[in-house]
């Protein structure tokens, strides 16, 4: 029974790298941060948004009253073993009673279609809002939500098992209350690495965690008030403290700092 036993693990191994691979095949790695390196992130992949955007007209706190002020400081961002962290702490800066940061590819690299995704860790606690999510590089349709925003990944620290997946454009956004997306239970996504992604298309994008898709938008018109989705965004990792969402339950005043760790991002695109 027991050799029976080893020969069936193996035999399930075969099959699992079999489609492993097979899945591989049909797509071309482009673009990567593996962050094998030590200090600041990469400046020839990632530049940073900064500040409590109150300089870009959109209201103070990113448009959603959040309340952490955006740095590149090496306490808030660094790479070490192998492991990009972004930690968000309770430290008063300017006007913002907590720091943190928001890197963006914005005018590093942007891509149109493909598969992108980033195995990651992330924080706890109430007031935490993690995110991995990307925004058109040009704005092709104009400003939000006109021109689309695809949210790979969401979490929210009142909801400890919670992983969402949203789309936003002038037709879908939260602003009117009509944004499209789902959710997932992951039950120890902050306490383990998980991959978070979509695979892309010009008919439909796929958002998944690990090897399960769980909420896929499909274009439904030419209508870019429905779908925005067929010009270049950029990648963007940040961690919000409080806010519309990550405050709504409001926030623990005693978990600071949080971090939120990302192993690595990587870009695909099909194979033609």
């Amino acid at each position: 029974m027991l050799m029976l036993a080893k020969l069936f693990s193996i035999l399930i191994l075969l099959t699992s790298n079999s489609f492993t691979n097979e899945e591989d095949k049909n797509w071309e790695l482009i673009w990567a941060d593996e962050f094998n390196y030590v200090g600041a992130p990469d400046s020839l992949k990632w530049n940073y948004d900064l500040g409590d955007a109150c300089q870009l007209g959109c209201g103070c706190g990113w448009g959603n009253n959040e309340l952490q002020y955006y740095t590149k400081d090496l306490n808030n961002v660094f790479v070490k073993d192998g492991k990009l962290i972004i930690t968000a702490k309770k430290e008063s800066k300017k006007n913002s009673k907590y720091t943190s940061t928001r890197l963006i590819s914005k005018a590093k690299a942007a891509w149109k279609y493909g598969k992108i995704e980033a195995r990651m860790k992330l924080p706890s606690g109430k007031g935490t809002w993690p995110a991995f999510w990307m925004l058109p590089e040009d704005n092709v349709y104009g400003g939000w939500p006109r021109s689309g925003e695809i949210d790979i990944m969401e979490h929210v620290g009142y909801e400890p098992t919670a992983l969402y997946g949203t789309v936003h454009t002038k037709s879908f956004n939260h602003g009117i209350g009509t944004q499209v997306g789902d959710s997932l239970v992951v039950i120890d996504m902050e306490k383990a690495f998980h991959t978070y992604g979509i695979e892309w298309s010009e008919n439909k994008i796929d958002f998944y965690c690990d090897d399960e898709v769980y909420f896929t938008f499909e274009k439904k018109s030419n209508n870019s008030e429905d779908w925005p989705f067929d010009q270049k965004f950029h990648a963007i990792l940040n961690l919000a403290v409080g806010g519309n969402w990550g405050g709504a339950k409001g926030i623990d005043e005693n978990i600071w700092p949080q971090k939120m760790m990302v192993d690595y991002v990587r870009v695909y695109k099909m194979k033609k």
